[in-house]
Formats: structure tokens, sequence, C-alpha cells
């Protein structure tokens, strides 16, 4: 197994030659017949970025080899369905690709057996991935694993750099776009590498490309589940909990936590909604040093369910028996408990941030 370091090697012993990390995972791709490139669970703009960066890599520096890029569960978010579809990202459904003998799988911007996938029945010769949560990497031919590092995007640019890969104006807008989307809010959880990334990437991305996919038009359940989230959102010290009910999408639960840690008597922010069967979390802390993924994995452990994420956001799932009211309305007293306990906020009543309004007739 090779890792994530830089490696010098000569044939005599009088000659060093350097082995980029890049160069290392070509060597491991090279044996293969055809590459499939997977990621975690409703893939966002980092991970269909770094898959759009590998497939350019290896079609440049292993010209014929099938490249193939997969979506496990649905592209949610509007931004997320712009990107593939003005860029585009050519995606097919995981549960359609047969992985054999003869077919390298790559895994971005995730770990293998983290919970952030539908099946781990096919394990990865390659994982490439920026997050904190680790995984079962044991047995896997390469590994860059760079929890510095703000997004796997940066890595993936990095490679192409490397080896000095053409980058289109479609992929640059996507990879800039991938980091840019990792690395959003203050303070920012980035580094010198992805900013140099970010600054050679703009001015080889298309802007007007760039503005279509960062402003789409959004539909009507969009603004209902803003609605729900506002009328039942709690304030307990320096906690905002929101619940967004049954949400038509699983990714606005994240869109809601990163819309309520801006408000200026909080620190951190936890919404959670209900999609599939599942009861969907999203955790955000507005400073660094928060440690928003250990926490709410501790905060889900035992429940039947999984999480993790980095030291501003998190995100989690955790399986519902059933669907009744009584049910979910346990489950998020147990988790809201839990997580006072663990910011160390006395168990209170919740204030509801919103009593009321005022109401006009329609025009």
């Amino acid at each position: 197994m090779t890792d994530e370091r830089t490696e010098s090697s000569s044939q005599d012993g009088s000659e060093s030659v350097r082995r980029t990390r890049s160069d290392r995972l070509l060597a491991v791709l090279e044996p293969f017949r055809r590459v499939v490139v997977v990621s975690h669970v409703n893939p966002d703009p980092d991970s269909l970025a770094s898959m759009l960066g590998i497939k350019a890599l290896v079609e440049a520096k292993q010209a014929g080899k099938p490249v193939i890029l997969t979506v496990d569960g649905m592209i949610a978010r509007s931004e997320n369905r712009a990107m593939v579809e003005l860029i585009p990202i050519p995606l097919v459904p995981v549960e359609d690709v047969e992985i054999g003998p003869e077919t390298a799988l790559v895994m971005v911007d995730t770990q293998p057996r983290t919970g952030r996938r539908h099946s781990e029945a096919a394990f990865p010769q390659v994982i490439i991935d920026h997050h904190e949560t680790g995984g079962d990497t044991e047995g896997a031919l390469f590994r860059d694993i760079r929890v510095h590092l703000g997004a796997t995007s940066t890595m993936v640019t990095g490679y192409l750099l490397e080896q000095g890969v053409p980058t289109s104006a479609e992929l640059a807008t996507a990879l800039l776009y991938g980091i840019d989307s990792e690395t959003t809010g203050y303070p920012r959880e980035a580094g010198s590498l992805d900013d140099g990334a970010l600054i050679w990437l703009f001015p080889r991305a298309d802007k007007d490309l760039l503005a279509q996919i960062k402003n789409p038009k959004l539909p009507q359940s969009h603004f209902a589940t803003f609605h729900m989230a506002l009328s039942n959102a709690f304030l307990y010290d320096d906690l905002i909990v929101s619940w967004c009910g049954v949400v038509a999408q699983p990714d606005i639960v994240a869109e809601i936590a990163d819309f309520f840690v801006r408000f200026d008597q909080v620190n951190w922010s936890l919404a959670a909604g209900v999609f599939d069967n599942m009861l969907k979390l999203s955790l955000r802390a507005s400073q660094l040093g928060g440690s928003a993924g250990e926490i709410l994995a501790c905060v889900v452990r035992g429940l039947g369910g999984n999480a993790g994420g980095h030291d501003k956001r998190a995100g989690g799932a955790v399986v519902l028996p059933d669907s009744a009211p009584e049910t979910i309305d346990q489950l998020l007293a147990t988790i809201r408990g839990r997580l006072l306990d663990k910011l160390k906020i006395d168990e209170q009543q919740g204030r509801r941030i919103l009593n009321g309004g005022t109401f006009i007739p329609p025009p």
C-alpha cells in the first residue's frame, strides 16, 4: 500500500527520482482495464468535481481506459443539480455498475465503512479524502487522506498540476466550485493549498457558468421547508435546534443548519428532518475548534445511525423504526438531550425564536 507521502527512489542508489502522489496513483490504476469512481451518498460539489477531475487525469495519462462516474442516492440540492447539468458531469447510478476483478474502484471525498454509502460490498483500491472521520482504509493500494485540507478537489487539482493535464474551463469551474463550497463561511476551514488551488483555477474557470450554478431556481418545497424550520426553531442558550419536518430532499437540512448558525445569539445550530425513513441531522459550529463531527458522532451512537464531518460542520442520519409522530418526537428529545449534555448546556425548556407574526391579506 502507498500512503500520502512523496517518495524518492532509484535503481542503483546513485540517483533519486521523485515520485509524486499522482505518479503512485496512476501506477496503481495501470494494471486495471477500467476505472469506476464512487463517492458518498447524495454527492456534493466537492465530490462531484473530484470525480470529474479523476476522470480527466486517467483519460489523459492512460488513454483509452474507460472511466465511469457514479452517483449513490440522488443529486439533491438545486445548485448540485445545476452543476451536473451545466458542466455537464456524466453519472451512472452506482447500483447499475458491475465491479469485477479488472475494475479499479476509486473512492473520493469519503472513506469505507463510515456509514456514508448505501453499500460497502466492494472495497476500493484507491481512497482520496480530506475528512477527519476515519474509515477502514486497510487493504487499499493507494490512500491519500489529508485532513488539514479544506476540500478533496484541492487534492485532485494537485494531481492534474503534477501531471500537466490540460484543464478545460468546465473542469476548472467544477473544481473551483468544489473547493469554494467546502471552504465557505467564517472562520474558513481552508489551508494554503486550498487557496493556491483557488488562485490557479479562477482565471481558467467560466465565471458565467459558475454564476449559473450558484444561482439556480428553487422549487416551492424549498421555501416551505424554510417556513417549517423557522416556525419550529428553539433556542437553548447558544444552541438553536430547528425541526424541518418531512423534507423533499435531504440536503436542505444542511442548508437550514447553515442558515441558523448565522443567528447572532448562537454558536451552534442543529437541524433535523425526515427523509426516506431516516432522521437526517446537520450540526454547525460558528467557530473553529468545535469538533462538530466528533460531537454529532457521539450524540447518535447507539441510536442506529452514524455521523461525522469536520470541525465546524457535521452530518448524520438515524434509521427510524417507524414513522409514528411519537417515535420521532422521542428520538428528537433524546438527540437534543445528548447534544445539550455534550455542549454543557443545562437541560431547559427551549425558547421559540419566532412567536407568531404579522399577517397581511393577499393582494
